[in-house]
């Protein structure tokens, strides 16, 4: 199918506010869209017909690079180690680790006595789990306190609807019917007797959290929120003294505490929500460690108060606010606290014991990242983190933060062969139209000709505070070893550095993220790393509202954009109040239901109403039928609308997965085929479709 679908246009006048716009393709969204979701099979016949259209469109127009996806997948696929297995964690009596078997998708939960590694159980083979489905999904599952139960959270549409199984570890029995409708977050109390979760709306929003005594249908209401634009979430403290249920938007969050010795107590308030204050809890001894934005620390510090009296007025500061050193996670011990805190795109992570000495972890590189990587234990000494940049594969490491002594626990192995040393990696930074410096992280074969003549593929996301950090990727270097360079753009939106980035690209500043990308491009233009018309774009959910903007404004510089699950129909989503994510994030772009103000901003730049004729780059937009954060109409309607008005020859064109959701194929294998699929678009978008 060489000609691309027409879809009917049926036109609808939509009035806000006293403004009007016409919406030829709102037709797309199946009225029944929320049981969509949960059984796809639901989904109108015309619309199915015509995504089917699409995806077909899409395979006639890319068969020539078939062959070169099936070499993609493998190439990709060699860098992976088959049978893998991570660093097992400490918790008590049992190790527990994660591990994969040559061939297959999902990994293999399993645990060791400590004293007996060799006498494993299985916790839970995902694979088997997975089997029938289409698509798997966990999002989260642990252990009991007492090691008697495991409990994981499937999703098997990619609605993000969860169920949660609970097995008895001995004989893996489940226990009575899952819970149902669930947000996927849950943990036990600390007597192991209950296990808390959240519930999910009609909606789809977390809404209230339930306890539930195990091995009974006896659910119990913990918590609801009434405010739909709040979600939210449960956990429980390390030391085992208190499960937090926390509740928030983008820029306000409120905590409610159950003491763990009591997990029939009714929850109490941390500190009542004031618009803007954000917070965390994290315990230890007969404290409360804050990780908040209080008092102005826009950039966040760290507080104190005492686990009897965590009211607001009893916060004392414990590590001041430090503008440009943004302090983004924290975990807490027994002895020792540690926090991670970003400096312009880059990370470090400092320990320190309860006297007050401070240590700090900070790698010597141009671009890098450093995560924690978790951990049951609240009496140790032992901290565990990640290392890795986009050159060196991630390296698992152990630190006891009273010594000093740094055990290496696992390196990334990539079984097809990697030498750091044939890789060189640049930070860069890109002046915007304001006149800031957007950082950028370059990656490139130590050959690789500085020149211009290299292609480029230039990443970008920026939104929700969310850093898109510099880390190992073992796809992206089937692009480069072509000769490419691969380029993250550190715009703003997010918070590389730090809270006033993500500040200065959000609500009235949303603009600044799409002119950083496009400074972004130019100063890699400038300084070599490619050229206009041989740049490929890449963004992915709210990062595809960037290639929406960025294909209207500058579509000139680029042979192509990849918009994965994008968010380019912002004006009508932040419009309908029954969507997910829509009252969530009207602090993140406005509301334009209510704010004049907001409705012309986000106007003014929403891809699917900038559409105008002009000569487009060759689009690939990729979507996922039961995604309930960008639902599948979003790039359906704004490929029409951009067929409708491209004045160049490029195709334009959608593929929908019809058993996935927003993230896509989940399998570690499957889901290599849709990242060969965006690599040979690139590849086919340079050489076959680039402007002349």
């Amino acid at each position: 199918m060489t000609i691309p679908p027409t879809p009917r246009k049926i036109p609808r006048t939509i009035t806000q506010l006293g403004r009007t716009r016409q919406d030829e393709y709102a037709w797309m969204k199946d009225d029944n869209w929320q049981n969509v979701l949960r059984d796809p099979t639901l989904l109108r016949a015309d619309i199915a017909e015509h995504l089917h259209a699409e995806n077909a469109y899409t395979d006639s127009i890319l068969s020539g690079t078939q062959a070169l996806q099936a070499q993609l997948v493998e190439e990709m696929k060699g860098r992976i180690q088959q049978d893998d297995t991570y660093p097992a964690m400490p918790h008590g009596p049992f190790f527990y680790q994660t591990a994969y078997t040559a061939g297959a998708q999902y990994p293999v939960y399993k645990r060791h006595p400590a004293a007996q590694p060799q006498a494993e159980q299985v916790l839970l083979d995902v694979n088997a789990a997975a089997q029938g489905h289409e698509y798997y999904a966990i999002a989260t599952a642990g252990h009991s306190p007492d090691h008697a139960l495991f409990a994981h959270a499937e999703d098997t549409q990619g609605s993000e609807i969860y169920r949660i199984r609970i097995r008895l570890i001995g004989d893996g029995a489940e226990t009575l019917p899952p819970v149902e409708n669930c947000s996927g977050a849950f943990v036990f109390s600390p007597d192991s007797q209950f296990i808390f979760w959240v519930w999910r709306d009609e909606h789809g929003r977390p809404a209230r959290v339930y306890r539930r005594r195990i091995g009974t249908q006896e659910d119990t209401l913990v918590y609801e929120e009434a405010d739909p634009g709040f979600f939210v979430g449960v956990d429980a403290t390390r030391s085992g003294g208190w499960i937090i249920i926390s509740s928030g938007n983008h820029d306000t969050s409120e905590s409610w505490l159950v003491p763990g010795h009591d997990p029939l107590a009714s929850p109490i308030c941390a500190a009542p929500r004031q618009t803007g204050l954000m917070y965390s809890l994290y315990h230890q001894g007969e404290r409360f460690i804050i990780l908040t934005n209080a008092d102005g620390a826009y950039d966040f510090k760290l507080m104190t108060t005492p686990d009897t009296a965590p009211g607001r007025d009893n916060w004392r500061n414990l590590i001041d606010h430090e503008p440009g050193r943004y302090i983004t996670d924290c975990m807490v011990w027994s002895g020792h606290i540690a926090w991670r805190e970003r400096r312009d795109a880059n990370t470090r992570i400092v320990t320190r014991d309860l006297h007050g000495a401070t240590c700090a972890l900070e790698p010597d590189e141009a671009a890098y990242d450093l995560t924690f990587a978790g951990g049951y234990e609240y009496d140790t000494t032992e901290l565990r983190y990640v290392y890795q940049s986009p050159t060196t594969p991630r390296a698992w490491h152990a630190r006891d933060m009273v010594t000093g002594n740094d055990r290496l626990l696992k390196q990334q192995a990539v079984p097809s062969g990697h030498d750091p040393a044939q890789y060189r990696c640049w930070r860069l930074m890109a002046t915007a139209p304001d006149g800031e410096q957007v950082p950028v992280t370059v990656l490139g074969r130590h050959d690789t000709p500085i020149d211009g003549s290299a292609p480029l593929l230039l990443y970008g996301y920026g939104a929700y505070g969310h850093a898109i950090d510099p880390v190992f990727s073992t796809r992206v270097l089937s692009l480069v070893d072509r000769g490419w360079f691969y380029a993250i753009a550190h715009i703003r939106g997010g918070s590389e550095k730090g809270w006033n980035w993500f500040l200065g690209g959000r609500g009235r500043n949303k603009p600044n993220t799409f002119s950083d990308f496009i400074a972004c491009a130019l100063s890699l233009i400038d300084a070599g790393f490619g050229r206009a018309g041989r740049i490929v774009a890449d963004g992915r959910s709210a990062g595809g509202m960037v290639m929406g903007a960025i294909a209207n404004m500058r579509p000139d510089l680029f042979a192509g954009i990849v918009a994965v699950v994008p968010f380019v129909d912002e004006l009508n989503t932040m419009s309908d109040a029954s969507l997910p994510l829509t009252p969530p994030e009207w602090p993140e772009w406005g509301n334009p239901l209510e704010d004049a103000q907001a409705y012309d901003l986000i106007a003014s730049y929403a891809a699917y109403e900038q559409v105008a004729p002009r000569a487009y780059p060759a689009i690939l937009a990729m979507g996922g039928l039961t995604d309930p954060r960008v639902t599948y109409w979003e790039p359906a309607k704004w490929v029409a609308r951009l067929r409708d008005h491209n004045r160049s020859d490029r195709p334009v064109m959608l593929r929908t997965n019809m058993e996935a959701g927003h993230r896509g194929a989940t399998g570690r294998f499957d889901s290599l085929k849709e990242a060969a699929l965006i690599h040979a678009f690139s590849l086919w978008a340079v050489e076959t479709a680039a402007p002349t």
